[in-house]
């Protein structure tokens, strides 16, 4: 069986990564897209393309709708895709905060539908891996998490740099390595925010956040999100008896390359794969009631209440 997907929204990631993955999946269709620019819409090759994104909604040959729209959209469109009854794979951050998020997770639970958050870096074989290792203990008891995701971005005219829209570096890369926190604890989080720092942008979002926390009483966890910073991924998780990292500056963003990790003092390399590919299919088979693994509702809701404790802890520097 084929999944027919409709897509709300035919930008930068749906256009470069999602229907790409939909195209080359091995079971689902690009059924239909609705944005704002038909002509963008034509060029991700979809059977048919709908003036409104309510047109797509109602459409009867859509199975699963992947939304990509601005983070202040997503709750909305979310509710209404699930309501309509198609499956969502929703773009990160899921909603703009965990409240949103839960009723998300409400509609969708009301409507027997999957919402599933679109982190693609959680179906990535080199990330598996490595929560694998960590969770049989291979390097001991976690004792530190350090993670970073930085870029310096030309953002002008973005949705990114207005706070309503949800911008901010926080938002648009910070779910990431909270997401890895989560995945190397088993989804199971204490969290203490000891401090964040961050470096404001005269519109009102964060253009960097450092943040300090203490995961369940004993792990040192510091992640840093920017759009100012050189680039720069870190994913390095120290343990008692050893440690492991991803090596190479794509700890968040290995896409269709070889990648690395480093266990100790031994590499482990691994060969080049879609991980939007793999998530899509792995998606599809879930709705058909296959064997596959989705990244669980609960562990969203619980990475949108961590950013906000972090908004809610920020102490702001002077607007850059």
């Amino acid at each position: 069986m084929s999944i027919r997907w409709g897509f709300l929204g035919a930008g930068y990631i749906a256009t470069n990564a999602l229907a790409p993955a939909v195209h080359a999946a091995k079971n689902a269709t690009l059924q239909a897209v609705a944005s704002r620019d038909v002509i963008r819409s034509q060029s991700l090759e979809p059977v048919r393309v709908h003036s409104t994104y309510q047109d797509l909604l109602d459409d009867p040959d859509i199975d699963a709708v992947y939304i990509s729209l601005a983070n202040h959209q997503h709750c909305e469109w979310s509710i209404k895709a699930l309501q309509a009854g198609k499956h969502v794979l929703c773009e990160k951050p899921i909603a703009m905060d965990a409240q949103e998020a839960r009723l998300m997770a409400t509609a969708a639970k009301e409507n027997n539908r999957m919402l599933v958050e679109a982190v693609w870096t959680r179906w990535h074989p080199r990330f598996i891996r490595m929560v694998e290792l960590v969770q049989k203990g291979e390097i001991g008891e976690i004792k530190a998490i350090n993670a970073s995701f930085t870029f310096p971005g030309s953002l002008k005219g973005n949705y990114r740099l207005v706070p309503e829209m949800g911008g901010g570096s926080l938002f648009d890369v910070g779910p990431y390595p909270l997401h890895a926190w989560s995945a190397l604890t088993k989804g199971k989080l204490i969290v203490i925010i000891n401090s964040v720092e961050r470096n404001m942008s005269s519109t009102g979002v964060d253009m960097t956040t450092r943040i300090d926390a203490t995961l369940n009483g004993s792990i040192a966890a510091h992640a840093l999100t920017s759009f100012e910073l050189e680039e720069e991924q870190e994913l390095l998780v120290t343990g008692s008896l050893s440690s492991i990292e991803n090596i190479g500056n794509d700890a968040f963003t290995s896409y269709k390359n070889t990648s690395v990790l480093k266990i100790g003092n031994t590499l482990e390399t691994f060969a080049r794969v879609d991980p939007y590919q793999l998530m899509v299919e792995n998606f599809g088979a879930r709705i058909i009631g296959e064997t596959s693994w989705i990244l669980p509702i609960e562990e969203t809701i619980q990475v949108m209440e961590i950013l906000d404790q972090i908004a809610s802890t920020s102490i702001r520097s002077n607007p850059s």
